[in-house]
């Protein structure tokens, strides 16, 4: 802030420190200012981590190359990209339009684009590869969910050691409009000849005062994010039911995520061992889809997270639930929601493989998605609940044993599927049928192409 004052106490005694530009202090912009923001992304605000820097892989219509440098690209805890411009002194008085400029460019990219950005960037930083599926785990760690919608609204924080009027005015002006931006001040003192302290102090907006002036249009803006916040528990929970994506009885257990630190994961962890109950639940196609195993009630995913975060830890926070939960398979409730198919999804081709499954043979969710373009949750829960969906019982988990939870559609029918497929001339060695009568997914996608009459 303009009127910042900054002091070394000396014995009892308040010392002012002398101001001094980064410049004077011997700081550069890329080797110094850059890696502070990419060290502490809290700079930027709460709950961003760096997606990438010095980013310069623009294209146009044609595919041709850009050749602007955005300095840090960061990604918020509400899946909100964070785009960052730094100026070691001074910002020119274009920095706040050559930032709206990649907020333009950056609202296209796509979840496909921000994985592949973040390998890289992982893989330069740690100076090991790191895979693709290792930066979108990362990621959707971080964020929960990488929605388009909120991708489009990019946030702006324009960080410089000063900025001229006509900069801030455009700022104000910016955030009138309803686009979000924000200005961070640098500033070294030095401490007697020897040392230096950087100070990072938000201009604009005020702090504390925001809320009483932002503009209607960046209101509107921030209520929209909100509703979307909690909206994106509904969503999951609400299409997961819809589509019977998760069997009924499904076992789920809790898995902590790094939107709390470690000492917060840990305390959590040592919850829930005192009372193994507590970090586990099944799911139940209803409004409050998770039976908690430690009380028998049911809740929505987040509650009991709440409730666990309180008792654990003594935290009055939330989070985004249905990450926390995740299923023996590893997938967690919003992997899931996002792997379902539409409510429009063609099952036209499973009926005709499950018609074509001859007695003796078996298949497994996994092959079957893979033949006819979905996953083996969603695919699961149609076939528990769709009664054109014949010869289910010839369906095995992947390890070839019987899935939990499975029911045949008359429920005075006592038999076990294992009965049923050694009856049929399956083989069983243990728990697991015999892996050479297994069809696999050439197989199965010849059933699809040439039915039986």
């Amino acid at each position: 802030m303009s009127g910042e004052r900054v002091y070394n106490i000396e014995g009892g005694a308040a010392v002012p420190l002398l101001a001094v530009s980064l410049a004077e202090a011997g700081l550069k912009e890329r080797q110094d200012l850059q890696e502070w923001v990419i060290a502490r992304p809290e700079i930027l605000g709460p709950d961003v981590i760096v997606v990438a820097f010095e980013f310069d892989r623009w294209q146009d219509a044609r595919g041709d190359r850009q050749r602007d440098r955005l300095d840090v690209l960061g990604l918020d805890a509400d899946g909100r990209l964070v785009l960052a411009e730094l100026k070691r002194d001074q910002a020119p008085d274009t920095v706040e339009m050559q930032a709206v400029k990649y907020a333009a460019m950056a609202s296209r990219f796509t979840e496909a684009d921000l994985v592949t950005y973040h390998a890289r960037f992982l893989s330069a930083r740690s100076g090991q590869a790191v895979s693709e599926d290792e930066a979108r785990a990362a990621l959707l760690d971080h964020a929960g969910e990488l929605d388009a919608d909120q991708l489009r609204q990019p946030r702006i924080v324009l960080v410089a050691g000063s900025f001229t009027t006509p900069t801030s005015a455009t700022v104000v002006w910016l955030t009138e409009m309803g686009l979000d931006i924000t200005m961070q001040r640098v500033q070294a003192y030095r401490i007697a000849t020897e040392g230096v302290i950087v100070t990072v102090s938000q201009l604009f907006p005020v702090p504390d005062v925001e809320e009483f002036t932002i503009s209607p249009q960046r209101a509107e803006a921030e209520q929209a994010k909100a509703r979307r916040t909690r909206k994106r528990e509904r969503s999951t929970v609400v299409r997961l039911v819809r589509d019977k994506v998760i069997p009924d009885g499904t076992p789920l257990t809790l898995q902590p995520k790094t939107e709390y630190d470690a000492e917060t994961r840990e305390l959590i962890q040592e919850w829930v061992a005192e009372d193994e109950r507590r970090g586990r639940a099944t799911w139940v196609n209803s409004s409050k889809p998770l039976r908690w195993e430690y009380d028998g009630e049911q809740y929505r995913p987040t509650t009991i997270v709440k409730q666990i975060l309180s008792a654990a830890a003594q935290i009055d926070g939330s989070a985004n639930g249905p990450m926390w939960w995740v299923t023996e398979e590893g997938m967690t409730l919003t992997e899931l929601a996002g792997s379902a198919p539409s409510g429009g999804f063609d099952w036209t081709d499973l009926h005709t493989i499950l018609n074509a499954l001859p007695a003796g043979r078996w298949t497994t969710y996994g092959d079957l998605a893979a033949v006819i373009g979905t996953a083996a949750m969603p695919l699961g829960g149609h076939v528990a609940s769709c009664p054109d969906c014949v010869n289910a019982w010839r369906i095995l988990d992947a390890s070839g044993q019987s899935r939990a939870g499975f029911r045949w559609t008359d429920p005075s029918d006592t038999r076990t599927q294992r009965e049923v497929l050694q009856s049929e001339g399956v083989h069983f060695d243990g728990d697991r049928a015999n892996a050479a009568q297994r069809l696999l997914g050439e197989q199965l996608a010849a059933a699809a192409e040439d039915p039986p009459e």
